[in-house]
């Protein structure tokens, strides 16, 4: 019997897996997922520790699903020939990853393990298109999102595979315990009551999709900018580790709409969401610098400053900004941000503070249960104006307006800011302008229940604006 070793990485599921369908057709499957000791070594970003309680829910449930699952240590290249020979597997299958060092790496495995006599094939289960499949008239990469989604919608989608049946061909004994990895926090577990929130695995994506589908996606157009209200999908995190593919949302999608056209251009917003994905792929594939550099190169010479306090202050939520305060304790408390909460965060640090947008960047990486290279990188540049299609950099949001608009009845920061909850709508998402005798009724002690401005919002945007000056020529 041919055996085939699949090596899992982010795609851990079974449905609409290419690597796996493959696989089980060839014969017997040998089913791995490897744990890098050296990610830097090879060029790619360990997981965060958001992400990392993450995937122990989420191998969990694949092993369990598939009926076994070999968890291995260290060197890929090196646990993966040793492991063909263990098993007797005369090939390797794998889905594609799309971070440069994560290419430079598959590459290498791929030019190795195929010089040792084993079959080699790589698969696409993470996007709708290859970045290399979406080019402009002239074979160059899109950088403005717009063409490119208009580009890309004109491709056939292909239809998700079915989940197969494989079988399992795992030696006695063979790989570690998940428990040894040390994946989730203890002393002091940051993670606690996270199970209230997710559903890591295949089944709690498809479960979270249905959801959405049933009582999110109607109003979407509209409502989704509203982190008070429940119509954003939260599929984010189930999609990076690969437990839903986006072939399976865009027809699940679609099914509903043909069912039901009134909620067709509420379905065409969304999926435009799953083509900004796409798009962020696209770009850190053509720009591996991405993650590191501006892609635009004048933001080089922009005069950031640098600030220990008040770096402190915006991740822990202690900006005296209800709205970005709410989204950085929602972050801390749940692994998760609303997407509309991000951008105002994000403006905030790079625009009022001055910090530079790698800061955010890291702290995301490690803070968010959907942290992606590729989305992560391609928004923060999108913020600070330094990326592709990126914002104007003299668009500043202001914290207060973004807050009366988006959260009108306050409903989102009375539950993140608890300590501002006795305060009026008209004054919840500026405290510091309330006057003294509503504060007191509120309980609201500038300073000392809830802080003060760390910055005054006209005089840091006027800074802002006068350090873009200085870049624009």
């Amino acid at each position: 019997m041919r055996k085939t070793i699949v090596w899992f990485r982010q795609d851990l599921r079974l449905a609409d897996n290419p690597a796996l369908h493959a696989a089980s057709r060839r014969g017997a499957v040998v089913p791995v997922y490897i744990l890098d000791e050296d990610p830097a070594g090879h060029g790619v970003r360990a997981p965060g520790g958001a992400s990392r309680w993450w995937l122990h829910h989420s191998l969990t449930r694949l092993g369990e699903a598939l009926g076994g699952l070999a968890l291995l240590r260290g060197d890929p290249e090196t646990l993966l020939a040793g492991l063909a020979e263990q098993t007797g597997a005369d090939a390797v299958h794998w889905n594609r990853c799309y971070e440069p060092g994560a290419i430079a790496r598959d590459t290498a495995i791929k030019t190795a393990l195929g010089d040792a006599g084993l079959e080699i094939k790589s698969f696409n289960g993470a996007l709708l298109h290859e970045p290399w499949e979406v080019k402009t008239q002239g074979g160059a990469p899109y950088k403005v999102f717009t063409p490119y989604w208009r580009a890309a919608r004109e491709l056939e989608v292909a239809d998700p595979l079915p989940a197969p049946k494989p079988r399992i061909a795992l030696p006695d004994g063979i790989g570690e315990a998940l428990e040894a990895w040390a994946l989730l926090p203890v002393s002091p577990n940051w993670a606690e009551g996270w199970e209230a929130h997710w559903t890591p695995g295949e089944t709690g994506a498809h479960g979270r999709l249905k959801a959405f589908l049933d009582s999110g996606l109607k109003g979407y157009g509209t409502k989704r900018d509203r982190p008070d209200l429940p119509h954003v999908s939260r599929l984010s995190p189930h999609l990076h580790h690969g437990e839903i593919s986006p072939r399976q949302i865009w027809w699940a999608t679609h099914r509903r709409t043909d069912r039901d056209e009134s909620l067709t251009k509420d379905a065409e917003k969304f999926l435009s969401e799953v083509g900004w994905r796409e798009f962020s792929y696209n770009l850190l594939f053509h720009f591996p610098d991405l993650p590191e550099k501006n892609l635009r190169d004048q933001f080089d010479g922009y005069p950031w400053r640098t600030s220990e306090a008040d770096l402190k202050a915006w991740r822990t939520g202690m900006t005296g900004y209800p709205m970005v305060d709410a989204g950085m304790r929602e972050l801390w408390a749940t692994g998760y941000m609303h997407n509309r909460v991000r951008m105002i965060a994000a403006s905030f640090l790079i625009k009022h503070l001055r910090l530079h947008w790698r800061e955010g960047e890291a702290w995301f990486w490690d803070t968010l249960v959907d942290a992606d290279l590729a989305n992560n990188s391609a928004s923060w540049q999108w913020v600070a104006g330094s990326g592709a299609d990126a914002a104007p950099y003299f668009r500043i949001f202001n914290p207060m307006t973004q807050g009366t608009k988006f959260d009108p009845d306050g409903d989102y920061v009375r539950r993140w800011c608890p300590e501002l909850a006795g305060l009026p709508d008209a004054h919840i998402h500026a405290p510091f302008e309330a006057p003294a005798d509503m504060l007191s009724r509120a309980g609201v002690r500038l300073g000392e229940t809830y802080p003060a401005p760390i910055v005054d919002h006209k005089q840091a945007r006027e800074a802002a604006l006068a350090g873009y000056e200085t870049i624009k020529g």
